[in-house]
């Protein structure tokens, strides 16, 4: 991917992360892309924080490089079988808000480049781990965009089972 590719998802992780900590957006605000991505996500780390609690209550995020090695860990998991698709993309920002959530649950002192930090290392394993496979579908414009608006018909819940499921076997293991 290129350095505009690269800086693009970094904008959807840094519009997502701003999207859960309710951070006004300047400007024009998000792009249809970032709204949409922001629904789908949104909905999917809603369901994996309730199917997840007791999980999720039982590790502790103390600071941005814990968050970084989790996230890592969890992800390279998820993708270890080499499958990619839109909704497991989905879950990759999802799980970036969730540990952005965990932080603050932690009452660690989080600055203004707390939510950055956390979209970059988002951005940077979508890049490295999905570049090319966003690329050969569509983009994100017309491909997440058409799969993912409304009424497209797609139904990602077994995406949200398969991952729910790997991301309970890794945080034991955290």
């Amino acid at each position: 991917m290129t350095d505009c590719e690269f800086g693009y998802i970094h904008r959807l992780a840094q519009d997502y992360l701003q999207y859960v900590l309710q951070i006004q957006q300047c400007g024009s605000g998000p792009s249809k892309t970032s709204r949409v991505l922001q629904n789908v996500a949104f909905s999917v780390q809603e369901e994996v924080e309730k199917s997840l609690k007791p999980c999720l209550d039982n590790f502790n995020v103390v600071s941005i490089d814990t968050a970084r090695t989790i996230f890592n860990q969890v992800m390279e998991k998820e993708f270890e079988d080499g499958i990619i698709n839109w909704g497991r993309i989905v879950t990759i920002f999802a799980f970036g808000g969730i540990l952005l959530k965990k932080l603050l649950q932690q009452r660690i002192a989080l600055d203004v480049d707390t939510y950055k930090e956390i979209s970059y290392f988002v951005a940077e394993f979508i890049m490295n781990y999905t570049g090319e496979w966003i690329r050969q579908n569509g983009g994100w414009e017309h491909g997440f965009v058409k799969k993912f608006e409304p009424n497209s018909g797609y139904s990602g819940w077994l995406t949200f089972l398969e991952v729910t499921r790997k991301i309970c076997e890794m945080l034991p293991l955290l």
